[in-house]
């Protein structure tokens, strides 16, 4: 990984933008987690892709990492993908999404708080959205590809 700017890759301003959470303090805690190394994995509902009109991630697509003040900090390419019921994310899963969850339940707690905030909601333009242990979730593995932030 390289993080001059004369190493990027070209064209990585047209690669499709990875946005984790919303802008704000857990966002720049998740992109510092996938800048550290500690974040290699995500969960993205389903529905929530299909909201947007986005198709679901393919194994070796890249993105464009956004942070909080909509600069790309880095380009991360998909090496696994797999759609589950939210009751079958798996410990690794959750250990690997880099968070310091070292539950399930621990993990799942912080993300059904996410996924039925007010933010999230009016997102997804469902005032009464909420996931159970049926809705599916996209698991996605990724790994770090380059560091786009200028050299310190």
């Amino acid at each position: 990984m390289s993080s001059d700017p004369a190493s990027r890759p070209a064209g990585f301003a047209s690669m499709p933008r990875a946005e984790f959470a919303f802008p704000g303090p857990l966002r720049d805690r998740l992109v510092a987690a996938i800048l550290d190394g500690s974040k290699t994995s995500t969960t993205t509902l389903v529905v929530d892709c299909e909201h947007e009109g986005e198709p679901l991630p393919e194994v070796g697509s890249r993105s464009v990492v956004i942070d909080s003040e909509d600069c790309p900090v880095a380009i991360i390419e998909v090496t696994e993908v797999r759609v589950v019921p939210l009751a079958q994310v798996d410990l690794a899963h959750v250990v690997d999404e880099g968070e310091g969850d070292t539950s399930v339940a621990q993990w799942r707690a912080g993300h059904e708080e996410f996924w039925h905030s007010e933010e999230m909601r009016a997102a997804l333009e469902d005032p009464e959205f909420s996931v159970d242990d049926a809705t599916p979730v996209v698991l996605q593995r990724f790994r770090l590809i380059t560091d786009l932030r200028p050299a310190h």
